[in-house]
């Protein structure tokens, strides 16, 4: 059986370690247009089990990336002069390019060895019995494909960035600049290191001139704004322009021979910190229905949607949820600290008042201390 996985991304990688791990005997190529080091942005995040997701069907593969994982147990809310800790909501991060280079070394280990810089002129001239579209958000093999996909942007705007700083945990910073409200999404994922999230509602990016600004420029505007976060560290660019995050779903997963994992399939906005993870478990459940439909791809694929579509739909629906609350970020602001937390915890609707209780026990009490009632909010 011959398999082409678009895209060695960490999905593409993934896809092609967990077959190979399956099946020995598979024919797996990995095909991917850029250089093999090459990765925009700067940490991913998992939450707080990081890898355990992995554990079940490939532990070689989470021990070898566990160890290399920041790790804290708080999220820190930064908002009107006060600093706010919320307890037990525990994350793991990692580089991007180190997670890239950890899983190359599993796939080499396993005989697999990418084709880099390549581009694929005919998708559907590829002679494979399977084609994984891995290759992300412009992907080359959804293009080719019928796979109802819908698309919509949120409002704010949004440029990533990484620091030479590191951070004691994963923290959302609100503040209001010269250049209107700004919130910084920002937490370490490697000694002297950290990513470096800025965001800006429609109106102020239109108002503020940040739009009309050269990337060096706002680079350093953001920078000025942001200064006593930093405390004197740079910000890092990494094609780090203002975007709107993008809504990607398809009513489709499949189509003949092609199938889609990842962002080529969907999108979840970074404020849940679950994409990586997402793209990886759809790698999971695909292998999985290869191998319960006995590697029949006609049978296989029908079933991988059947299966994990549901459950990618209310982890999708939260996130949706989640970056909602990020575009009425400048309203939550005008809340005082305390209830202003305790929008943001809850603002995914994943969250019950007994369960934040059982999760953020401090927190929780914090509210109760400050005459909030969790019910309430609810």
């Amino acid at each position: 059986m011959k398999v082409t996985i678009v895209g060695a991304g960490p999905a593409g990688l993934y896809a092609a370690i967990l077959l190979k791990r399956t099946r020995s005997d598979l024919d797996i190529s990995v095909i991917e247009q850029n250089t093999s080091n090459a990765t925009f942005g700067f940490g991913v995040v998992f939450s707080d089990d990081a890898l355990a997701f992995l554990r079940k069907d490939d532990p070689e593969t989470a021990d070898l990336i566990e160890p290399h994982m920041a790790r804290w147990s708080d999220i820190h809310l930064a908002h009107k002069g006060e600093r706010i800790v919320i307890d037990g909501i525990g994350f793991a991060g990692i580089g991007r390019l180190e997670l890239l280079l950890l899983l190359q070394e599993r796939a080499a280990a396993l005989g697999i060895h990418p084709s880099y810089e390549t581009r694929i002129d005919d998708v559907d001239a590829l002679d494979a019995d399977l084609i994984i579209g891995a290759d992300g958000l412009n992907s080359q093999v959804r293009a080719t494909g019928s796979f109802d996909e819908a698309m919509s942007y949120q409002t704010n705007r949004f440029v990533w960035y990484g620091t030479n700083r590191e951070f004691d945990a994963l923290t959302q910073t609100f503040i209001d600049s010269r250049y209107g409200p700004m919130n910084a999404h920002h937490y370490s994922y490697a000694p002297g290191r950290a990513t470096f999230i800025i965001e800006v509602a429609e109106e102020t990016f239109k108002q503020s001139g940040l739009g009309e600004m050269a990337e060096p420029d706002y680079r350093a505007a953001c920078e000025e704004a942001f200064a006593d976060v930093l405390e004197g560290a740079h910000l890092v660019e990494n094609n780090s322009h203002w975007r709107q995050f993008p809504n990607l779903s398809c009513g489709r997963w499949h189509d003949g021979k092609k199938v889609l994992v990842g962002d080529a399939l969907h999108t979840a906005h970074f404020s849940i910190g679950s994409g990586t993870r997402l793209a990886m478990e759809d790698v999971i459940a695909l292998v999985e229905a290869l191998k319960a439909k006995d590697w029949s791809v006609d049978q296989a694929l029908p079933a991988y949607q059947a299966t994990r579509a549901p459950v990618l739909a209310k982890l999708v629906s939260a996130a949706r949820t989640s970056s909602d609350w990020y575009d009425d970020f400048e309203q939550h602001m005008q809340l005082d600290p305390w209830p202003f937390a305790l929008s943001y915890i809850l603002r995914a609707g994943r969250l019950s008042p007994d369960r934040l209780r059982r999760l953020s026990p401090q927190f929780a009490a914090k509210l109760t201390q400050n005459g909030i009632a969790l019910e309430d909010a609810a």
